[in-house]
């Protein structure tokens, strides 16, 4: 577990037009709200300067795919202290990397959903933590032929939906989140970015157990209401078909995502991620606009 550190945001120094990242890169963006498709970058050789672009442009755009990477541990601690998840697997000697790993004949996730309907498990990863990833890197190592999808959803633009009474109902209010590992934050149900001033829901059905004072039945109605309107709403998520040696790097704090266990036990599904903490989640006032 990370000890408390204070956060400084690259995004913010960032130029947005982004001068450098467009000189050499093209940017296509994959929905109007959420995710773009970036050619021409090789992350390990990025400056200074490109890197601090590259953390604007996924607060703006959220997530981003089809990057080659390399230098991976050295590269994201730029963004951030590493986390490292307690539970593991890690990549062998190196902690800081942790591998999602579904391996030929592994029956282990279809015997874990089977008594469900879905495959689908919402959630933000690490939200548990007192200061959770900022930016998250994920790299495909192996990948099924068909399947094996993730889905991202635009926590921001989710917020923007509801009415302006609700979102002021939702004002001021806190969440406990708590691991399989016992670990437990609270953290407020709206969060505010800290460079695009853009206010999030900061809850997911992973974590998330109630909200604080309010009693059982309340909680769970709101926090029901939640997360039906986050995975019910398509038109501020973004899927992305994976290929071999992809990466999507993505805003942890203003997304939710989702894996798709939808491929057949004889095909592998090798993931590593890497994960920067970023600052301690916290609420402005409802028209306080922050950051750039």
């Amino acid at each position: 577990m990370l000890e408390p550190f204070e956060h400084h945001e690259p995004a913010k120094d960032a130029d947005p037009t982004f001068p450098i990242i467009s000189s050499f890169a093209h940017i296509k963006d994959l929905t109007p709200s959420t995710g773009s498709v970036v050619s021409g970058l090789q992350l390990s050789s990025l400056t200074r300067q490109a890197k601090d672009e590259l953390a604007l442009l996924v607060a703006q755009r959220k997530d981003f795919k089809d990057l080659p990477i390399s230098s991976v541990v050295n590269f994201c601690k730029y963004f951030g202290p590493l986390v490292i998840f307690p539970l593991g697997p890690y990549l062998p000697g190196c902690p800081e990397i942790h591998i999602a790993h579904n391996g030929v004949g592994d029956t282990r996730l279809r015997d874990i959903y089977a008594p469900r309907t879905t495959s689908m498990s919402w959630h933000t990863d690490s939200s548990a933590n007192a200061q959770p990833p900022g930016l998250v890197f994920l790299y495909m190592l192996e990948c099924p032929e068909v399947g094996g999808d993730t889905v991202f959803i635009n926590t921001a633009q989710a917020y923007k939906k509801l009415s302006r009474s609700f979102a002021q109902r939702l004002q001021g209010l806190k969440a406990e989140h708590k691991a399989s590992t016992g670990v437990t934050s609270v953290h407020p149900v709206v969060r505010t970015h800290p460079v695009t001033g853009e206010k999030s829901l900061f809850v997911n059905p992973l974590y998330t157990t109630h909200i604080i004072d309010f009693k059982k039945e309340e909680s769970d109605a709101l926090l029901k209401f939640l997360f039906e309107h986050l995975a019910y709403s398509q038109d501020c998520q973004v899927r992305v078909q994976w290929t071999e040696d992809t990466v999507v790097i993505f805003d942890n704090r203003a997304v939710a995502h989702s894996a798709i266990f939808d491929f057949v036990d004889d095909q592998r599904r090798h993931l590593a991620r890497v994960s920067p903490a970023a600052e301690r989640p916290y609420e402005t006032p409802l028209d306080e606009i922050v950051g750039k």
